[in-house]
């Protein structure tokens, strides 16, 4: 059914403020959840001011969420807090970072212990917090998977992944798929396949595939079809040889979309039949995430040959890694390699925290269960709302594709950003994303209630209504 066009000016001018709401006859407006903390008084630069301090010293390639910014000042497990002590339920973590919680005691406990300490001497001298974590985390993985280089973020983890690849099976030729995100470095940019987030720079020896969509793609669910493009590649755009395939479980940045079932094993056979290795991009799906596994790749029966991680791994201190086998690691000693900050002791000992913390609390049993109620209220939000074109994803990551024409899934992007702005000024933050940039994004720190789930879908279902 087609929609007539969308004009936010009109919205506001027919429906005037939500404060509204309750005198023109309307359901009372959905009530945050109870919360037992208040943050102590903010004192310092206004919002105006911070403004204009980043519109004069940084670059303005930093943008923001909103017509008018939010100034955030302090945060407690799943709530931030602004300038005025406002609270907002998070539902975007971050993006996707903040696993157990803002300012959870124990990682910031592991994280101050270590800094009164030793805050930093690099990895040239042995110290316990390194180990312990690589220890920690490699115990997180099946097989042979089980030596870490510790690096700064994803961007940095994906880069050091694709040069060991191409260094360990001697061909330069990468296949990724598109709509996918891998960073913003020259190298990783290359294996991105969404052109806003490209600049024109070289970016060699990269083939992209056809994204398995099962929502917007030619073959629907059927990932062994679109396997079938991989091969293609390999035979028409190699020599036959490939060093590596690189793909998130779970595309973040590209709208949330979870490859086909079938896809990954069919392409990790056809990437190893041609000598290439098979890289697990987990930035976001991993640190129990999804739910129903601790790592993204873990739900499509595959085992990578390396995978790269960030975000959740230090619930906001900047720490990434890569993981690899003994064999493949070595192809680093053949130079000399090296990451100054890379290993940090107080990073590790923030990550190896968040790992007890996800055990200790139970996190991935939340994710899933809470996850799954929540994944099944936006379901049900898609039956009452034509304009919801599809609901997707696994636990604590789940998106949800507005269109304002459900054959042609024609992009709804104006309204995607009104409700965003509605959900914000009821107190629900959350992320968007897609090649359209018309998907909601969900990755809330993973102590999300089920009362917070409610809270959130009762105010988009109320958003939508005045779309």
């Amino acid at each position: 059914m087609r929609r007539l066009p969308f004009s936010p000016r009109l919205a506001a001018a027919s429906k005037s403020t939500l404060s509204q709401a309750a005198r023109e006859n309307e359901s009372p407006l959905p009530q945050m959840p109870p919360f037992d903390y208040s943050p102590p008084p903010y004192t310092g630069p206004s919002a105006d001011e911070i403004l204009a301090k980043r519109r004069e010293f940084l670059n303005p390639a930093i943008f923001h969420f909103f017509k008018k910014p939010l100034c955030l000042v302090d945060g407690k497990r799943q709530y931030l807090f602004d300038d005025k002590g406002r609270r907002y339920l998070d539902a975007f973590g971050g993006i996707a970072t903040v696993g157990c919680g803002h300012s959870h005691p124990e990682v910031v406990e592991a994280v101050c212990n270590q800094m009164k300490r030793l805050q930093h001497a690099t990895i040239l001298y042995l110290n316990p917090a390194i180990a312990d974590f690589a220890e920690a985390l490699a115990s997180k993985f099946p097989g042979d998977l089980k030596v870490v280089f510790f690096t700064n973020s994803g961007t940095e983890a994906n880069e050091l992944a694709l040069m060991m690849a191409r260094l360990y099976s001697g061909c330069h030729d990468v296949i990724s798929v598109r709509n996918g995100y891998h960073g913003n470095a020259a190298g990783t940019m290359g294996a991105t396949a969404q052109g806003s987030y490209k600049f024109n720079v070289v970016q060699t020896g990269v083939h992209h595939a056809l994204n398995p969509d099962q929502y917007r793609g030619i073959f629907g669910s059927d990932g062994l079809k679109y396997a079938n493009d991989v091969d293609d590649i390999v035979t028409y755009g190699t020599s036959g040889r490939v060093g590596a395939f690189i793909a998130e479980a779970i595309q973040g940045v590209g709208g949330v979309m979870e490859l086909a079932p079938g896809y990954l094993p069919a392409v990790y056979n056809t990437v190893r039949k041609a000598g290439g290795l098979c890289i697990a991009d987990e930035v976001q799906s991993g640190f129990a995430r999804t739910g129903s596994h601790f790592w993204g790749f873990e739900a499509h029966g595959v085992v990578p040959d390396i995978v790269t991680m960030a975000k959740g791994i230090g619930n906001g201190i900047p720490l990434g890694a890569v993981i690899t086998t003994p064999e493949i690691a070595k192809v680093l000693t053949y130079r000399n390699y090296f990451n100054t900050f890379g290993g940090n002791p107080v990073c590790t000992a923030a990550g190896h925290a968040v790992l007890k913390v996800i055990e200790k609390e139970q996190l991935q049993q939340n994710a899933l269960t809470v996850g799954s109620y929540m994944k099944d209220r936006l379901i049900a939000l898609k039956d009452k709302y034509e304009i919801i074109g599809d609901v997707r994803g696994r636990g604590m990551m789940l998106g949800i594709e507005l269109v304002t024409d459900h054959q042609l899934k024609t992009p709804a992007k104006d309204e995607t950003l009104y409700v965003m702005e509605q959900m914000k000024d009821m107190g629900v933050l959350i992320g968007k994303g897609g090649f359209f940039g018309n998907v909601f994004r969900i990755t809330p720190p993973l102590c999300f209630t089920k009362e917070d789930a409610d809270f959130l879908v009762d105010v988009m279902d109320y958003s939508l209504s005045k779309v």
